[in-house]
């Protein structure tokens, strides 16, 4: 796929998506009961959580919205209430991404045989907007849709196996980072920034404990995720080691070889440096309500 194609077909799934679920979500809200039982005295200011689910890579290994290689994601936030529609709030997460050219049947993406996985740390703030009126405690305002998008900041540090032995790929370059060859490539950062943008619903259960279940995509300021962005470096640029046997750095720039002749020829594609990796959570939430109290006035 292309990346005008990819990114256009991104963009139509996401609209379709909205749609969808609002279209969904309409008749839950008409059947909600109309009885309150409401305590005017009682002020909702935030909820503490915990949130459980599934993460997905897409990116340079993943370009055609794979949900293959789901992964675990955990989570914590706490969120603020500003009033019944309004909130803001801060989750940290940890979470595993990963993905496989076994899984891609283009010829040469699966031809390029190339993996990773990574564990990511990701710290975030995001806005929420409620679609209804959302009042815990009532029944008539106890569930509702809502958008949220932030900005956040999360690190990675993709790695591979080789005989069952674990390699990080940053340190090894290679795409040539650090290579006399290639001068202008330096070895990425292992951390980088997130644009959370997503969707979801909750529900207030009774006066202490709300559950929801979110959707939350992630575009990202890295194109390094997977390790793979730009071009081979070839196997010149992959000296060998103090034994003089071909480096770990070289068996894993390239490894058609597990698949046939060797492809990773200086100069051919090896990924897609115009666009950056994303990343997605599914997620279950229940989080604890936290009040102050409101003196009456007669």
């Amino acid at each position: 796929m292309k990346p005008k194609e990819r990114t256009c077909y991104m963009r139509s799934l996401t609209c379709h998506s909205v749609f969808l679920f609002l279209l969904l979500l309409a008749p839950f809200r008409k059947a909600l009961p109309q009885h309150l039982y409401k305590d005017y005295n009682t002020r909702y200011t935030g909820e503490l959580g915990w949130e459980a689910g599934v993460a997905q890579y897409f990116g340079d290994l993943n370009t055609h919205t794979s949900f293959r290689a789901l992964k675990p994601a955990l989570g914590v936030f706490y969120r603020y209430y500003f009033n019944d529609y309004i909130g803001a709030s801060a989750h940290l997460h940890f979470a595993q991404l990963g993905y496989s050219d076994i899984y891609n049947s283009n010829e040469f993406e699966h031809r390029r045989n190339l993996s990773f996985n990574t564990n990511i740390w990701e710290f975030t703030i995001q806005g929420d907007f409620n679609f209804f009126q959302f009042e815990p405690g009532s029944m008539q305002y106890r569930f509702t849709p809502y958008l949220t998008f932030g900005a956040g900041l999360f690190s990675f540090n993709p790695y591979a196996y080789y005989h069952d032995d674990k390699y990080f790929l940053q340190p090894l370059g290679t795409e040539g980072q650090g290579s006399a060859q290639y001068p202008d490539r330096r070895k990425y950062d292992l951390w980088s920034y997130c644009i959370p943008l997503g969707m979801g619903v909750k529900y207030n259960v009774s006066r202490r404990v709300n559950v929801g279940l979110s959707a939350v995509h992630r575009f990202t300021g890295t194109d390094y995720l997977d390790d793979v962005s730009t071009t081979y470096a070839g196997a010149a640029a992959f000296p060998p080691d103090a034994s003089g046997k071909q480096s770990i750095a070289s068996l894993l720039q390239d490894r058609s070889y597990e698949t046939g002749t060797p492809i990773g020829i200086a100069g051919r594609q090896r990924g897609n440096s115009k666009d950056k990796d994303q990343y997605l959570m599914i997620e279950l939430s229940v989080s604890i309500l936290f009040t102050s109290y409101r003196c009456p006035t007669y």
